[in-house]
């Protein structure tokens, strides 16, 4: 059985916004809100005690969408008309209500959870969700876990309410409706759902209405109603709901990031920053994960190292491995140039270690005299290519069954294993460097079907002085309609050489008409 805590902002609009706009004040209040004589010059300070609010327009009526708590305690709400809010409190300082921005917070904040756990979920607009199942003990039991998580939150303006349960819908419910801080004892969620209303279970606000309607105020009363009728006259979203709750029926909560089960953390009493302790740690979490992946006879091909620093931001780095990896010192050094990378600002407190692309790879024994395996000796190399240059640019040629040039080689993984394919043709040699595209050339020829006798390419005339060819290509007319085959997609193709002794292939495009310049390209290098 898992455990997952659900944190919950009551004032997440507001707070997010103030974290956004800490240097700036807030817009003055709409003109429609109120006469000429009572509206303030925009970019005057605003006074920390005076009441704020955010607006937003709904049905063309400017309403409040979330208020702090002085313009609380004047009698605002959200929802109030702009109108009557500012005839309560003419001093409320309003600014634009931002949606989008606040979801981009979200799921930032959610990325910083990842200290506290690699399963993080968000619950729009305002919550989160995170699976702290084997974690606690880390920090001396989940009370102190959720006191650290709080603490830290309110130390960068977030105030949330936490709760820890068995399941989402009981830590959902607890955190919004029960006492702050609340730590279900596995298997007791049912007892200390009892007194909740009805919106506990997330249902629909007509359902829940009609529910207290009906004079069932508390969860207790649901428990006792039998599940068929229940369910006819309530939903059954709402059974769903209550089930997923007890832990009666299974909730998939949409993680930010698939949790992996391999993940190492470091913290440390006091922040890191230099270059050198960054690259220390860097290699000690790659330790501790890595000795776990030997234990279990594992290995791994991507990873992600993340600094996490003091403000909340974390810094991640990845790299990739050609084959399935877990020596801490190869892994430290493909993070190495990275480094420099990493803006430590005040300091970092946690770093994590993630890796992914796990798969089981067996220890090997060589002997002494035996000579190195090929894949194994260039698999360093290619790593460091690959991180410094990116997987794109590093790759081998493999052949492809395709009569023409351009199709007949692909590109494939560094030390993919090579697909079965029919060999070239001995008899049809192809050049070493083929031209990502065909560039035009002046040629002569003295008949149609004879090799040139000179061409001219980059603006230098080359004589030629050995020739062989025609080989005919066509198109692969088979994989198009067949009205759009033509004689203009057939190359004549020479393997021809120059005084100097260079090698090229040349190709006239299309069939010899009478009356019509041949056009001629060349295609390839043979060295």
């Amino acid at each position: 059985m898992g455990r997952i805590l659900c944190a919950w902002s009551p004032n997440w609009a507001i707070e997010s916004w103030r974290r956004r706009n800490s240097a700036a004040a807030p817009e003055a209040p709409p003109p429609a809100f109120v006469g000429e004589g009572d509206r303030r010059e925009a970019g005057v300070e605003r006074d920390c005690g005076a009441p704020f609010a955010l607006v937003e327009t709904v049905r063309g009526v400017r309403r409040l969408a979330a208020v702090d708590a002085a313009a609380v305690a004047l009698g605002l709400y959200p929802g109030q008309k702009g109108t009557d809010a500012l005839a309560l409190a003419p001093d409320l300082a309003v600014a634009e209500l931002e949606p989008e921005a606040d979801a981009r917070a979200l799921t930032a904040l959610v990325d910083w959870c990842v200290r506290f756990s690699p399963a993080a979920a968000a619950d729009p607009p305002d919550g989160l969700f995170l699976d702290v199942s084997g974690l606690a003990h880390l920090w001396g039991g989940e009370a102190a876990l959720v006191a650290d998580f709080k603490a830290r939150l309110a130390r960068n303006g977030l105030t949330m309410r936490c709760a820890v349960a068995d399941t989402p819908g009981a830590a959902w419910a607890l955190a919004h409706f029960g006492r702050d801080g609340t730590i279900v004892p596995p298997g007791g969620q049912a007892g200390l759902l009892a007194p909740l209303p009805p919106a506990a279970l997330r249902l629909e606000p007509q359902t829940a209405a009609q529910l207290e309607r009906l004079g069932l105020k508390r969860l207790e009363q649901l428990f006792a109603l039998p599940r068929a009728p229940f369910a006819k006259r309530f939903g059954a979203e709402a059974l769903r709901r209550l089930d997923q709750a007890l832990g009666r029926a299974e909730e998939a909560l949409a993680f930010r990031r698939p949790p992996t089960p391999w993940l190492a953390r470091l913290a440390f009493a006091e922040p890191v920053s230099a270059p050198e302790d960054l690259a220390r740690v860097a290699f000690d979490v790659a330790e501790k994960l890595c000795a776990r992946l030997e234990r279990e006879g594992r290995g791994a091909r991507r990873f992600e190292l993340a600094f996490h620093r003091l403000d909340g931001c974390a810094v991640p780095l990845r790299i990739g491995l050609s084959v399935a990896g877990r020596d801490p010192a190869r892994i430290a050094r493909l993070f190495a140039p990275k480094l420099e990378t990493v803006d430590p600002g005040f300091g970092i407190e946690v770093v994590t270690l993630a890796a992914e692309g796990v798969e089981p790879i067996g220890a090997r024994q060589v002997r002494l005299d035996a000579a190195r395996d090929d894949g194994e000796g260039l698999a360093p190399l290619i790593d460091r290519l690959v991180n410094r240059l990116g997987e794109a640019r590093v790759w081998k040629a493999v052949p492809v069954e395709s009569h023409v040039p351009e199709l007949a080689a692909g590109r494939a993984e560094p030390l993919a294993p090579v697909p079965p394919a029919r060999p070239w043709d001995p008899e049809q040699p192809r050049p070493v460097r083929l031209f990502r595209r065909p560039e035009p050339i002046e040629a002569m020829a003295p008949i149609p079907d004879d090799p040139p006798v000179q061409f001219r390419w980059r603006g230098r005339l080359r004589r030629v002085r050995r020739a062989e060819g025609p080989e005919r290509i066509a198109e692969e007319w088979w994989k198009r309609p067949i009205e759009e085959a033509a004689p203009s997609r057939v190359r004549d193709y020479y393997r021809v050489e120059d005084e100097d002794g260079a090698r090229y292939w040349l190709f006239r495009a299309g069939l010899y008409e009478p009356g019509q310049p041949a056009k001629w390209w060349l295609h390839g290098l043979f060295g």
